[in-house]
């Protein structure tokens, strides 16, 4: 929790208020000390802090503000139960701020001890949670379901208008359905590390399409999430259809991208590349497909290209940032989930 504030009073220090614009998002090893000066070389990791500041600060001219809000441990209620075998599943409900309900699945292993517990979001589908849950959906997508097998705690949230979920974000004050998901998923990491049965500083995420990007930006404004699993979550803008950004400026996204900046890649004030190397050095693997036609993989390599300078020469963490391309559609094949699993056992145990 305390580094979540510390990402505002680094917004607030740093920038007064405004923000840094970055013309080109694919150099990120330099850095503006105010937001009209020159650009000097980012050599250590006080200066990408600021540099990250920047990236934070302009996501949220798209997403609107992070909510900065007391934020007492989440209540929740357990509406029912079932025994899966090495674990139990509930349905529950958590509160991520006053007259809101999040319905989730919580997986709880059976065997004792502190364990390693991970955030896992859904694609875009009607059924939400229930998918990664593994009631239904795709097979692919039941990585919830996996993953509490092998012995973590799971919990699998309704992103808004989904699942069991009916909320309107704009009417709670949000300008973007992207950034109450962020505010839901950083509340449901509060809770996972209040319960007894988890390992706090053992905190993953993982997430398809959808949930692939969710969890990017979940754990670029969460620094208590040590492992990252996107899957077919994102590419550049500029190889997102062309360029044309319309996709993500509907209400269930980021309805800016179109007000704002004509849902033009060229206009935005972010890109993927930054928020990948927002995250360094902290661990991130990345599936994506060479035949996914929805994020054209090239667009993905150029990305990765761009923000692995920040793994490899500010941190001394290149292998932290793992891309695989199998040879499939925009899918989560068998292979690559193994390879994520184990990525998160390595990377959460510290390895």
């Amino acid at each position: 929790m305390r580094k979540i504030f510390l990402v505002a009073g680094i917004l607030a220090g740093l920038l007064g208020g405004e923000s840094s614009l970055y013309d080109n998002k694919t150099d990120l090893l330099v850095v503006r000390d105010a937001p009209t000066g020159p650009a000097r070389p980012v050599q250590t990791p006080a200066d990408w802090a600021r540099r990250r500041a920047h990236i934070l600060a302009n996501m949220e001219r798209v997403m609107g503000e992070f909510p900065r809000r007391p934020r007492p441990v989440p209540r929740f209620e357990v509406a029912a139960e079932a025994d899966t075998g090495k674990s139990l599943r509930r349905l529950i409900w958590y509160e991520p701020e006053e007259g809101d309900r999040v319905p989730a699945y919580l997986f709880l292993p059976k065997s004792p001890g502190r364990h390693r517990a991970v955030l896992a979001l859904h694609q875009t589908t009607r059924i939400g949670k229930a998918e990664p849950a593994g009631l239904g959906g795709y097979v692919n997508l039941h990585y919830g379901q996996e993953l509490a097998e092998r012995g973590y705690v799971v919990l699998a949230p309704d992103y808004p208008n989904f699942g069991d979920y009916p909320f309107d974000p704009y009417a709670h004050g949000y300008v973007s359905a992207t950034m109450k998901g962020i505010w839901n998923h950083s509340r449901a990491v509060d809770l996972l590390a209040s319960l007894p049965e988890v390992d706090s500083a053992r905190l993953g995420v993982i997430g398809h399409s959808l949930g692939g990007h969710n969890a990017l930006f979940a754990a670029a404004f969460d620094e208590r999430l040590k492992a990252v699993v996107t899957s077919c979550g994102f590419n550049s803008f500029a190889k997102y259809m062309g360029g044309d950004l319309t996709g993500w400026s509907h209400r269930g996204y980021m309805p800016r991208v179109a007000s704002e900046y004509g849902a033009r890649a060229d206009r935005m004030p972010f890109d993927f590349s930054e928020v990948l190397a927002a995250i360094a050095p902290r661990a991130v693997y990345i599936n994506a497909p060479l035949g996914d036609d929805n994020f054209e993989v090239s667009g993905v390599k150029d990305a990765v290209a761009a923000a692995r300078p920040v793994f490899e020469r500010i941190f001394g963490a290149g292998d932290r940032l793992v891309a695989e391309h199998p040879d499939a559609g925009h899918d989560f094949p068998l292979p690559q989930r193994m390879q994520a699993y184990a990525f998160l056992d390595r990377r959460l145990d510290g390895r």
